[in-house]
């Protein structure tokens, strides 16, 4: 199994930075590929950013230009740089990992709120 455990969240201005950082512990070199969600109040859980085992990485549309994922080589820390922070970002972050075979796993989540 793995255990993700976010950390990094709080309250920015728009405009502003914010980084989060994901820490992988167990089974991490099953681990295919890692990436961020978000869930707004009211809205669906969506993708914001995902990076696979070979380094490729996906964003949404919202987030490209603005958001960069990274990933250690040995797959035990994710992390997401957010700049020019907008208000539409505001959700609560989650953390997720997928291994080879298929079983996926999701951290408990921090809070970003972009307010002024």
């Amino acid at each position: 199994q793995v255990q993700l455990v976010e950390s990094g969240g709080g309250l920015v201005q728009p405009g502003g930075s914010l980084g989060l950082s994901c820490a992988a512990s167990g089974m991490t070199f099953s681990i295919a590929s890692m990436g961020w969600f978000r869930q707004a109040p009211g809205k669906q859980r969506e993708l914001v950013a995902t990076i696979h085992s070979r380094g490729n990485t996906n964003y949404a549309d919202s987030v490209k230009g603005r958001f960069t994922v990274s990933r250690d080589n040995i797959k035990t820390r994710l992390q997401l740089q957010m700049n020019s922070l907008k208000p539409e970002d505001t959700a609560v972050y989650y953390c997720h990992a997928v291994e080879y075979r298929g079983y996926t796993y999701w951290g408990q989540g921090t809070q970003v709120t972009v307010s002024s």
